[in-house]
């Protein structure tokens, strides 16, 4: 895991393509929780979610230590492929991501013109990654995973910007996917001596780290049928899961229908775009409400990356309920 100087060095690397994304005390949520409550705009970055970050620490390390690589490749659903595809074309590197089939297609687009070669595989993020590990193979690229300490590190620099900013917070709400964005915070919290607790939120339709925390090792799912895509996690990575158990509070399950609640508040109350995984920390505080009043909190909108339609019915009072990831 990373020391301080680490941390240091990719808020440098982070701070050279775009600033510190704003913490917000909104007046309307405030009075809607009861809490003192914080929102870390993520989605206000340069690629709409926190995952530029990583990318653009892992690929300032891998350019440094391997000037010949002749590529990445790497699976997502969206905002981790959009961050590596502008972080590779910032150093000079061909990306080739990998997604399901059925995919955002706004994603889809944007990883497109951020320059990577998109390539659809698998019903499912773990058929596309493994579809990825295929491409790595045959071309000799550099395959880079869901979880790695350069991400983590990057990621864990939105943490830096908040706690730097929002001195003495009692709780931050932080959705888990993959894990770098709980793990930052942890991590984070740690390395600056706070007692901050941090809760991570899941969906109920996706909960296999909640699940593998309840179990001390990593418990995989069938399934994971949820519209906020960027959490739609069937099969968790044991080095995040040690690291939540260790670090974490607590951890919530929230459903399809409260995480489309929490994107209809925030632009209700902000007027910020959130997706669902942006949305499903706000999520969390909200189903913890009565508990958490009076107490000064903080949620990350981790991204506003959502597709036109599903916002509209979204927005219309639905949710809606993806296949498989």
């Amino acid at each position: 895991m990373f020391d301080m100087p680490a941390l240091n060095r990719a808020a440098t690397i982070v701070g050279a393509v775009q600033p510190p994304t704003p913490q917000i005390a909104w007046p309307l949520l405030a009075a809607r929780t009861g809490c003192d409550v914080w929102v870390k705009h993520e989605n206000h970055g340069v690629t709409g979610a926190f995952k530029l970050r990583g990318g653009l620490v892992y690929l300032e390390r891998l350019k440094a230590e391997r000037p010949q690589v002749p590529g990445i490749v790497s699976a997502t659903r969206g905002n981790h492929g959009q961050s590596l595809a502008f972080a590779a074309r910032r150093v000079g590197l061909p990306a080739a991501i990998c997604v399901p089939r059925g995919n955002s297609a706004e994603k889809n687009a944007a990883m497109r013109a951020f320059g990577a070669e998109l390539i659809e595989a698998g019903r499912d993020f773990d058929q596309a990654r493994s579809a990825a590990a295929r491409i790595a193979q045959e071309r000799g690229y550099e395959m880079v995973p869901a979880l790695h300490t350069d991400l983590v590190t990057g990621v864990a620099t939105y943490a830096r910007e908040l706690f730097g900013a929002v001195p003495d917070l009692d709780t931050v709400y932080v959705a888990i996917g993959m894990g770098s964005g709980i793990c930052g915070l942890i991590r984070t919290r740690d390395l600056l001596g706070l007692r901050t607790r941090i809760v991570g939120v899941v969906s109920t339709e996706a909960p296999a780290y909640a699940l593998s925390v309840a179990a001390g090792q990593p418990v995989s799912t069938e399934t994971a049928r949820t519209f906020a895509d960027g959490i739609a996690c069937r099969m968790p990575c044991p080095e995040a899961v040690a690291a939540i158990a260790a670090g974490a509070d607590r951890i919530l399950q929230v459903s399809d229908p409260e995480i489309a609640a929490a994107i209809r508040i925030l632009h209700e109350d902000t007027h910020n775009t959130a997706e669902g995984a942006g949305a499903a920390a706000l999520a969390g505080l909200l189903q913890e409400r009565e508990a958490m009043r009076g107490r000064r909190v903080a949620v990350i909108l981790s991204g506003g990356n959502i597709d036109r339609a599903v916002l509209a019915r979204v927005l219309g009072g639905g949710s809606r309920r993806q296949r498989a990831a």
